[in-house]
């Protein structure tokens, strides 16, 4: 254990200390520290006590000093006596002052814990205030985000909260204000994260609305490259082999600067797309806002979409709106993916474009049926041809819409054929079949002008009026035909990339219409009984046979480069051309048909008892009906044609003439019936020579011999093959007996 220190011993080891001062200043400075230990422990007597005795052994030691120097002494006595009174008026003075310190020591005990206390409520209204001002500046910079949210100012609203949440709150992380905010933040991201989405959706509300205006506005811009394209294949005829959108005609135009997306007519402001998008990238919900825009997209497009359209309203109205809607749909997705590549993908607007060209497809398609138009079908046509060019420049697929100009050409085909073919019906049905007059040069080269025709003589050589071979139906068939190849390459104007699918068509069709619609129906008429009728048509055959032949380099000179080179056969012409056989046979059925009922007028007496001077009044009209025809209803055919059928009409003439004889009926004839046949014979010999056809002539060669040799003397010569081949070389073999017996 530590040992006590005695505290008389400490308070004696001070008085000497206090004594033993070698200076008043000393000696206080050791005084006064003692007197105040003294007073606090409570030994104030005792150092008195101390300082008494030190009083009394320094006054018995001066006594006995004084002993020897008794003077000296007394008067130390004396001075001691006087310190005593000083020391004792001291001491006095020491415990007043003690009492006093140790009263300003309490005093400013309490002063200085009252100081101490005073700093510290001072530190915490200081803490309090500096807590105060965090706490509202975060309120500040909280109210300041909904403030910014009402604004719409939503991306500097997200940065606010940012700057709050990571800065500001870890200010306050001690207050209760700052956990409740803390709670809070993700509320405020929800609100503005759902405050800039209501903004997208208005903003995507308002480009629906704007589709079909920016679609219209898209396609004004396409017609109007047309324009120029044309306007530059007129100056440099090279640049007509360039179509729209080809690298040259991008290159030619690139000087005309167009913005579809913002200009005087349309602007489309991405603002709201691009603050959406890097708000919610910013939020981390990158993926979730690009499913729901894809999502939102999809709907838009489901919205823009009818249910059906039609293709016959008067100005196309239905089928522009449904082009205009998707071509300014598709425009908005191409921009969006070119300036937001990480919010739309090539797959993601390349699903939605396809999904809208089969539906478009499906919806025209059923449509078609309403058609019954062929130039309603091509202006039809032409809206989704300049759709097709407008897309293509912005670089989307079109092979399914090229593929599906295919389907509506099939139908143009079809409606073409359909109304031609009722055309030359109706031609043909109303035709007169007759020369077509002709009053006047004018008219005159109106006709010649849309024919296949050459004339026999110039144009100054003739006079009028005058009659030209065919009928009125050859001109209109004409025209009508001219028609037809021009509308069917009309359908390729602007654009159709199956060149080759029109030309073969084109071939096909006009096969079908002449070999059906115009040989068909006129063959048909052949069963009339009116020869003039039927040389018309075998006229209007050799014509229309003309023009097939003139027709066929036409189409070979106007088939396209992708086309397989080379000449092109029409059937029709060779339809025609055979046809042309079966009108002659049925002039040579109907000139027949009348010999026939003239020969069975004859009225030979076979045993007649005298000669006839006169040739018989039925040989007299079969030379005239022969005579006439020729130079009347069968003036207009080709001399061959005409030898043709006077040399089938001779032959038959004379066969029914060597029948007369022969028939069963006639049992015997004298010299006066072979001669009255005789004369009818010569007569018909002269009226053949009257023709100058020596050809024709040798019809003749067996009626005359036959003659002869029923007028020989020796019928003998007939057996005799030598004579017989010489004299009557063409008499059947058969029928000279029964004659010469008869």
């Amino acid at each position: 254990m530590p040992s006590v220190i005695d505290p008389r011993r400490e308070l004696d080891y001070a008085v000497q200390q206090i004594v033993q001062a070698p200076s008043d200043n000393e000696y206080f400075t050791q005084l006064l520290p003692a007197i105040k230990d003294a007073s606090k422990g409570g030994q104030g007597q005792l150092l008195l006590q101390f300082l008494t005795q030190y009083s009394a052994n320094r006054e018995a030691e001066i006594e006995r000093i004084c002993n020897t120097n008794h003077q000296g002494f007394v008067s130390s006595v004396n001075q001691l006596l006087h310190v005593r009174d000083g020391t004792i008026g001291l001491t006095s003075e020491i415990l007043a002052l003690n009492h006093s310190i140790q009263s300003s020591t309490e005093k400013l005990a309490e002063q200085k814990k009252a100081l101490v206390d005073s700093r510290g409520v001072r530190q915490n209204i200081d803490e309090a205030t500096q807590a105060l001002r965090d706490c509202l500046e975060v309120l500040r910079l909280a109210n300041q985000v909904h403030d910014l949210l009402s604004k719409k100012s939503h991306y500097s609203a997200l940065r606010a909260l940012d700057e709050l949440q990571n800065i500001h709150l870890k200010e306050i992380t001690q207050y209760k204000i700052a956990e409740m905010i803390q709670k809070s933040v993700p509320a405020t991201k929800k609100l503005i994260a759902e405050a800039v989405m209501t903004d997208l959706n208005t903003w995507l509300f308002r480009i629906r609305e704007t589709s079909h205006f920016l679609g219209e506005v898209a396609f004004y811009h396409t017609e109007q490259r047309r324009t120029r394209q044309k306007d530059r294949a007129e100056a440099l005829p090279d640049l007509s082999n360039f179509k729209l959108n080809s690298a040259i005609e991008l290159v030619s135009d690139e000087t005309e600067e167009f913005d579809i997306l913002n200009n005087e007519d349309v602007q489309v402001d991405f603002t709201p797309l691009f603050e959406c998008l890097h708000i919610h990238n910013a939020l981390g919900q990158i993926d979730k806002f690009r499913a729901d825009y894809a999502t939102t997209r999809k709907q838009q497009k489901e919205l823009l979409m009818p249910s059906s359209v039609t293709l016959i309203d008067a100005e196309g109205a239905s089928l522009s709106e449904l082009l205009e809607g998707i071509a300014g749909f598709s425009i908005v997705e191409k921009a969006t993916m070119k300036k937001t590549p990480e919010l739309r993908s090539t797959v993601d607007v390349d699903e939605l474009w396809d999904s809208m060209c089969q539906t478009a497809i499906t919806l025209i398609s059923n449509a078609l049926h309403e058609v019954t138009n062929a130039e309603v079908l091509l202006k039809r046509k032409g809206v989704i041809a300049l759709f097709i060019q407008t897309m293509e420049s912005w670089n989307y697929p079109v092979a399914a819409l090229n593929s599906f100009l295919l389907k509506l050409f099939e139908k143009y085909a079809e409606l073409l054929k359909r109304r031609f073919s009722d055309d030359f019906q109706e031609i043909v049905s109303t035709d007169d079949y007759m020369p077509m007059p002709i009053s006047k040069l004018e008219e005159y080269d109106k006709v010649v002008n849309v024919i296949w025709y050459t004339p026999d003589k110039p144009r100054e050589e003739i006079h009028f009026p005058c009659v030209l071979p065919f009928s009125q139906m050859y001109p209109l068939c004409c025209i009508d035909i001219r028609n037809f190849l021009n509308q069917f390459y009309f359908f390729s104007d602007d654009h159709f990339q199956h060149p080759r699918v029109i030309d073969e068509t084109l071939k096909t069709s006009l096969d079908e219409l002449l070999s059906g619609s115009v040989c068909r129906l006129l063959i048909e008429r052949l069963n009339s009984q009116y020869l003039g009728q039927i040389v018309q048509i075998l006229i209007n055959l050799e014509h229309f046979e003309i023009a097939c032949h003139e027709l066929e380099p036409l189409l070979a000179a106007a088939r396209s480069t992708a086309s397989v080179g080379g000449s092109v056969n029409l059937r029709a012409t060779e339809n025609f051309r055979s046809n042309k056989k079966t009108a002659e046979k049925r002039i040579f059925e109907l000139v027949n048909s009348k010999i026939d009922d003239l020969i069975g007028t004859a009225e030979y007496d076979w045993v007649a008892p005298t000669l006839e001077k006169e040739p018989s009044n039925y040989m007299q009209t079969l030379t005239r009906y022969l005579s006439n025809i020729m130079n009347s209803v069968l003036l207009g055919l080709p001399t061959e044609i005409k030898e043709l059928i006077y040399f089938d009409a001779l032959s038959h003439a004379a066969t029914m003439i060597l029948s007369l004889p022969l028939s069963a009926e006639v049992g015997r004839i004298n010299p006066n019936g072979v001669a009255a046949l005789a004369k009818d014979v010569q007569y018909l010999t002269e009226f053949v020579d009257t023709l100058e056809n020596p050809i024709l002539r040798e019809n003749l060669d067996e009626l005359q011999q036959t003659v002869m040799l029923m007028q020989a003397e020796n019928s003998d010569e007939f057996y005799d093959i030598a004579t017989r081949n010489k004299k009557y070389g063409r008499v059947d073999a058969m029928n000279g007996p029964i004659l010469l017996e008869k």
